[in-house]
């Protein structure tokens, strides 16, 4: 019962953080948004807390639906300290990543990137407890992924979320989940199968 209960810290710190940012004005939106000068400015927090701040009341619902869709499906059950870790790693990583490669980029928000993130963690998290319907789940995502890269957002995207659609963040996003995930799970299952067959 104590680890269900502190399995919800770091979700709910997700969800009522930005339900908090979403009542600020937009002058202290702008102060906690991803912003490219980062370092010159030294705000390194908005390399977290870009991720919480949204472009719209609608944006942050539409984020706050797929983000409970996500949890109830894939990770309720992940203990806090996994959960801390995967939430700050993924933050760094697709704030990071649109630093490094997306020079034209000046500023990002909304949880969509690390979503991504818990998208691809949580199914691989099931491939390796054995359940192989979840590859099919991974095989439509890695072909949104493609779809978006390809062809740009999918349609009707940019106009539910209220401004531009930044692809990219979903790429890293999902790429640092693939590799959490490859990380934490599936050593272990490889030396559970090895010893299953030395048995």
């Amino acid at each position: 019962m104590m680890m269900r209960h502190t399995s919800l810290i770091i979700p709910l710190f997700i969800v009522l953080t930005s339900l908090f940012i979403e009542t600020l004005g937009t002058e202290s939106k702008a102060l906690l948004r991803f912003n490219r000068d980062f370092l010159i400015n030294q705000t390194y927090w908005q390399l977290i807390t870009g991720h919480l701040v949204h472009l719209s009341s609608n944006h942050l619902m539409l984020n706050l639906v797929g983000f409970a869709l996500i949890w109830w499906l894939f990770l309720k059950n992940l203990p806090w300290l996994t959960w801390l870790i995967l939430f700050t790693t993924s933050c760094l990583g697709v704030s990071l990543g649109l630093y490094w490669f997306n020079p034209e980029l000046s500023w990002y928000v909304g949880l969509s990137g690390i979503l991504h993130s818990f998208f691809i963690f949580g199914i691989c998290r099931n491939i390796a407890s054995g359940y192989r319907y979840e590859w099919l789940l991974l095989l439509a995502v890695s072909g949104k992924l493609a779809w978006e890269q390809f062809f740009g957002p999918m349609p009707g995207s940019a106009e539910t979320a209220g401004g531009p659609v930044i692809v990219d963040a979903h790429l890293y996003g999902a790429l640092i989940g693939l590799m959490m995930a490859c990380y934490t799970y599936f050593p272990k299952r490889l030396s559970k199968n090895k010893n299953s067959k030395a048995e």
